[in-house]
């Protein structure tokens, strides 16, 4: 009777582990990696938002608890919340008419620059004319100029014009700095859009202007989200054209009325931290209200 061979053993290398073991291993890896980097962008998120809680805290404390020394880093005498009604009754400025005034010129600006860079961007985009090119590097070239720079001219500009220490000269600066940002993003928009769309359009009968106004607006709707937000948070921290051409405390802005509480010897910083969160509310609901849309217009065209 034939001998039987016996069946073979499976034997472990010393150097290979068992799945369950490799699997383990790798969990708790990647649980240490999310770990660290958690804890990085919370330090990181921190650094971006320590001078928002500082104003936050300090705008609930009295005058002498800020300037205190040792400083003290939470209230010592209670919430101050009184410092958020009281502002608005200062005699340093007329705040509520200075809120008013940065509203106007932010939102007429915008208004004004989408009107006049969405056919601008889609004519340029859609139709090639002698001097396109050089129309759009001199279109980008204005981008490099700021307010700051050209204060004396803009002065001597809204004079001869009639138009000094009105609102309707901040929302012709502020649209006129941010007209080529607005154009140049709505463009690039524009120009991703296959051109037999409007033809096909166009082949049903329409127009366009109807064209542009309901086949490739709906297309480039993040492109507008994206120079809406951009626009509007310009001209509302516009400064330093609304320091030269703004001279009645009604008509000028937040960002130069917050200049009127800080004194040759004597600053109310309560005040100046409350302004200062009054002033940033308005743009965080703006961003909140559009996040995603201006997610996706800032990431376009990253991916084909």
């Amino acid at each position: 009777m034939a001998a039987t061979a016996p069946a073979p053993v499976k034997t472990q290398s010393p150097l290979q582990l068992p799945a369950s073991t490799a699997r383990t291993r790798s969990d708790g890896s990647s649980s240490r990696r999310m770990a660290v980097r958690s804890a990085i962008g919370a330090v990181i998120a921190l650094a971006f938002l320590a001078p928002y809680l500082i104003m936050a805290v300090g705008s609930l404390k009295t005058r002498s608890e800020i300037l205190g020394v040792p400083p003290a880093y939470l209230p010592q005498d209670g919430l101050q919340f009184g410092n958020y009604t009281t502002m608005w009754d200062t005699p340093e400025t007329p705040l509520p008419f200075n809120l008013m005034s940065t509203i106007i010129i932010a939102v007429c600006s915008t208004i004004l620059v989408l009107l006049v860079a969405t056919p601008a961007a889609y004519y340029t985009a859609r139709f090639r004319f002698p001097g396109r090119m050089v129309f759009l590097f001199l279109v980008i070239v204005t981008q490099m100029l700021q307010p700051a720079v050209l204060t004396a001219g803009l002065f001597r500009q809204m004079l001869w014009l009639d138009l000094n220490d009105t609102w309707l000269a901040m929302i012709l600066i502020n649209a006129a700095f941010n007209l080529s940002f607005a154009l140049w993003i709505m463009h690039s928009f524009f120009a991703a859009i296959p051109k037999e769309i409007d033809e096909a359009a166009q082949i049903d009968g329409a127009g366009r202007l109807r064209v542009l106004f309901t086949v490739n607006l709906p297309l480039v709707w993040p492109g507008i989200v994206t120079a809406v937000i951009f626009t509007f948070v310009s001209a509302w921290n516009e400064f330093a054209a609304s320091l030269v051409i703004m001279s009645t405390a009604e008509n000028q802005p937040l960002s130069v009325a917050l200049t009127k509480f800080i004194g040759q010897y004597s600053t109310s910083w309560q005040y100046v931290f409350g302004i200062s969160i009054v002033a940033i509310v308005p743009v965080i609901i703006l961003f909140a209200v559009i996040e995603k849309r201006l997610i996706g217009g800032l990431t376009a065209g990253a991916v084909k």
